[in-house]
């Protein structure tokens, strides 16, 4: 699979610019069908593992079965990590195929941007960026006395807690692959087509941001949960930067993982 983007000057004409409610039309209609995918394999596998769990226990005893598939708790932990990872990456690989497969021509552009250093050099300087925004908006909610607290901070304890490499893993690698993908492939890269990339930026970073922090299922207040939102839709709107600057979705992929690589580290080190 290659999931590369384009650069102007290898590239063929831009396409003229299509009209702007049919183009926010199908970016609306896109989210929700990721959106809606997800939800369902993630309901499918989260059952599957509440079935395989009764099993487990019931021994082959159907009326125990019965009575435990009751009693076994929702999945959390690195259980719903795996769940998370099993449910995005076939929703962003399937997404990719159907809406946002790279051409010959797109795949060639993106090789050679990945030949130049500058791209490299966007690459970490995106990343640094990044950290240093969410450090400077925390900064900034603390002198306004606004700490907000991301919904899957237990998740993230409890999961690192009972597998530590794998976690870490999941943060630098996985997630930003199927996340850059999803948000900048498929989703800022359908308006960015349509001739609308400023569009396509704004819209594909509220998208991450609200889907990192669903309105309602915080206890945070308001302005910690806006705070969140800014945070999120900086680095989305950052990402897709860097994609529609260096000409490569890889370099976005890299940014997303050399910042959340260099969170990780901080966290771990006591300084997070």
């Amino acid at each position: 699979m290659d999931t590369q983007g384009a650069t102007a000057p290898t590239m063929p004409p831009p396409l003229p610019v299509r009209p702007l409610g049919p183009a926010v039309l199908g970016f609306v209609i896109d989210l929700i069908a990721v959106l809606a995918t997800a939800i369902v394999l993630s309901a499918l596998l989260g059952a599957a593992w509440v079935v395989w769990s009764a099993l487990s226990a019931a021994a082959g005893d159907l009326d125990r079965f019965a009575e435990l598939v009751k009693q076994v708790p929702p999945p959390d932990g690195i259980v719903l990590v795996w769940i998370t990872l099993l449910a995005m990456l076939p929703t962003a690989v399937l997404f990719y195929f159907l809406r946002a497969r790279a051409t010959r021509a797109e795949r060639a552009a993106s090789h050679a941007a990945l030949a130049r250093p500058a791209t490299w050099g966007w690459m970490l300087i995106t990343s640094l960026a990044v950290l240093a925004l969410s450090y400077g908006i925390g900064w900034i909610g603390d002198r306004l006395g606004s700490t907000p607290v991301p919904t899957n901070v237990a998740l993230v304890e409890k999961a690192f807690d009972e597998s530590p490499l794998f976690l870490i893993a999941f943060t630098v690698l996985l997630a930003p692959l199927y996340e850059e993908l999803l948000f900048r492939r498929v989703l800022f890269g359908r308006l960015w087509r349509a001739g609308r990339p400023g569009l396509g930026l704004l819209l594909s970073s509220a998208a991450f941001a609200l889907v990192h922090e669903l309105p309602g299922m915080s206890t945070n207040p308001w302005p910690a949960m806006l705070q969140l939102w800014l945070v999120y839709g900086a680095m989305g709107a950052t990402f897709a930067w860097v994609y529609r600057r260096t000409g490569t979705l890889w370099a976005a992929i890299g940014a997303h993982a050399l910042n959340n690589a260099f969170a990780c580290a901080l966290l771990l080190s006591g300084h997070g």
